[in-house]
């Protein structure tokens, strides 16, 4: 087993994740089955308490895992399926510590961070990167780690130093390390500033571990004479220092590391095979270069609470760009905060209340994502009616498609004060209503959450025909605690809401559509689960893809089989490896060889 490990330093958000995807996306494609794990220092034992302000979506797993929003681009970068101990957090650690010393699994020695939590941390890694994660058997070649937050916080100590004394536990030929810093640019005389970058480093080593290699975010190229210094001062070669400057789109990042031969140097380090057959020209003709090459515009008006975050929504965003590549449609991305579209805001700020519906008006499509609490619920209500009373293309998803059935209650069935139970506890017409099994006392964990089947009702519907399953059963992962109120369904679908998927019991609505006749609507579907979650470059999820269709008057003509169906094929990052057989016994020749390493 070899380990890639991706540190971060002078300040967060620098894209540690998409450089630890971005490498794994190398590996692979030189033939090697990849893993990954992220460590997220916090106390809490996962994201999924968490508002998406503080710490971006909250991703699930399809074990019902909630986890950071990373582990998404793990397994779209990859095409592999993680579980929730994928995610390593500081809570998930010290509870699997201290249950370990109520059992009186220490002997009754004194229980410390070190040797204690460390070795928890070591133990926690090496499982995991052992459990298989691309659907076949077999121990993964390589895990790429990455250590959230920035070398020097204090809350990630007790992870350095585990990672510390992970590299002489593997063996330091078996572990690469990756730091991930800034480059800035001050001033008007434009120079590259490398002092942060030394300053990071220095602390990293410091803690006893010396980077491989570094990777510096920047706004362009650096310059040679920058990475010549950085390579002085940080200890390592210069071929060792790489730019990673701004690109036009995050699949070009994978791109730029090949460029400069950063797989070479991972797998030389590691006594890795393959580097020469690596061959990214799918990757970047199926998805950097055509997603640049689209024109044709498709706007999508996208309502939420979190629209100041682009973060809080990214998996929705990322699926967006997979279905308009399907389509061949170029993404405008309008965000509407929903609270501005109420009555309310016209005294409030009748200039924003304006705004706000002219975005509504001019989008070819509108959606309404997931979310919790009250606040924007009405403004999420009337975009529903817009869509539904306006024939605009509408996707809902979780909450969008509660927010479907409180507007068509109100509006169709002439329940003027139907709500959510969520959202009015003593509404007399509920329309949805907290879920029996739910917990009333605990909210982390305790929702209906991961994979689960949906099944088809019918054949003669939108849904199934973009699914194009063959035994009607579909498979999506949920996050939610309140549902359609089974009471309710009867009179909702005798006029003319229709709930064409339903779960295995036939209680619990999964998907709505409208019936053809009267709406005649172009595109009004919703579902319970998250579709965006299991999306990905090149299979993009079907409900996004009819979305986009839809809003982009093509939808008619992929159904007949007029529209030419997207070609990027079932998996890049797999698509182009030699087989991992012939990989392994490569690597097992290079093992048994009097000069391996």
């Amino acid at each position: 087993m070899k380990y890639v490990c991706v540190t971060g330093g002078v300040v967060s958000g620098l894209g540690k994740g998409v450089t630890a995807s971005s490498i794994g996306v190398l590996l692979k494609n030189c033939g090697f089955s990849v893993t990954s794990v992220k460590i997220d220092p916090y106390l809490n034992m996962d994201a999924g308490t968490m508002s998406p302000f503080e710490h971006g979506e909250v991703f699930v797993l399809d074990d019902g895992g909630e986890a950071d929003l990373d582990l998404g681009n793990y397994e779209r970068f990859l095409d592999i399926t993680l579980a929730k101990d994928n995610n390593i957090t500081t809570g998930k650690i010290y509870q699997h510590v201290i249950e370990r010393e109520r059992r009186g699994d220490y002997l009754g020695k004194t229980v410390q961070v070190v040797p204690h939590i460390t070795d928890a941390i070591q133990e926690w890694i090496s499982r995991v990167a052992h459990t298989p994660v691309d659907g076949k058997n077999g121990i993964p070649d390589v895990c790429v780690i990455e250590l959230g937050g920035t070398v020097g916080d204090i809350e990630s100590m007790p992870f350095v130093e585990a990672l510390r004394q992970f590299q002489f536990r593997v063996g330091p030929q078996n572990m690469f390390f990756v730091h991930v810093s800034l480059v800035p640019v001050l001033g008007v005389v434009g120079e590259q500033k490398t002092k942060p970058s030394q300053h990071s480093v220095q602390t990293l080593r410091s803690l006893g571990i010396n980077p491989n290699m570094l990777a510096c975010r920047c706004e362009k190229p650096l310059e040679d004479s920058v990475r010549e210094k950085l390579a002085l001062f940080c200890h390592m070669p210069k071929e060792h220092v790489l730019t990673m400057h701004d690109v036009s789109n995050i699949w070009r990042v994978p791109l730029i590391l090949e460029g400069q031969d950063a797989h070479s140097v991972i797998c030389r380090t590691l006594g890795l095979p393959n580097a020469h057959t690596l061959d990214l020209s799918i990757w970047r003709t199926t998805l950097a270069e055509r997603w640049d090459a689209l024109t044709e515009p498709v706007t999508i008006a996208m309502v939420g609470k979190y629209t100041g975050l682009s973060d809080a929504y990214l998996s929705v965003i990322k699926s967006l760009q997979h279905a308009c590549m399907g389509a061949r449609l170029k993404l405008k991305l309008e965000w509407v905060e929903a609270g501005n579209l109420e009555d309310d805001m016209k005294t409030t700020d009748a200039q924003m209340h304006a705004d706000s519906w002219a975005k509504i008006r001019a989008a070819d499509g509108i959606l309404v994502p997931g979310g919790f609490g009250t606040r924007g619920v009405e403004g999420k209500v009337l975009a529903a009616n817009y869509a539904r009373t306006n024939k605009v293309p509408y996707f809902g998803i979780c909450l969008g498609m509660q927010i479907a059935v409180i507007e068509f209650a109100r509006n169709v069935l002439g329940l003027k004060d139907s709500n959510s139970t969520e959202f009015d506890a003593a509404t007399p017409h509920p329309a949805v209503v907290f879920m029996p099994e739910g917990s009333t006392t605990h909210k982390g964990g305790t929702m209906r959450l991961g994979a689960r089947k949906t099944l088809l009702q019918t054949t003669d519907c939108i849904s199934a025909r973009l699914y194009q399953q063959q035994d009607g059963v579909i498979n999506e992962r949920h996050r939610h605690r309140y549902e359609v109120n089974p009471e309710l369904v009867s009179k909702l679908e005798a006029h003319g809401m229709q709930f064409v998927g339903r779960d295995e019991t036939g209680q619990r609505m999964e998907i709505l559509e409208l019936t053809a006749n009267p709406s005649d609507h172009p595109y009004f579907v919703a579902a319970q689960f998250h579709p965006e979650f299991k999306s990905r470059p090149g299979k993009p999820s079907p409900l996004f893809l009819g979305f986009i269709l839809a809003a982009g008057k093509k939808l008619d003509g992929f159904m007949s089989g007029n529209f030419q169906r997207s070609s990027l094929g079932s998996g890049l990052a797999t698509s182009i490896t030699p087989s991992r057989n012939a990989t392994r016994a490569m690597m097992e020749e290079m093992a048994s060889s009097p000069t391996a390493h």
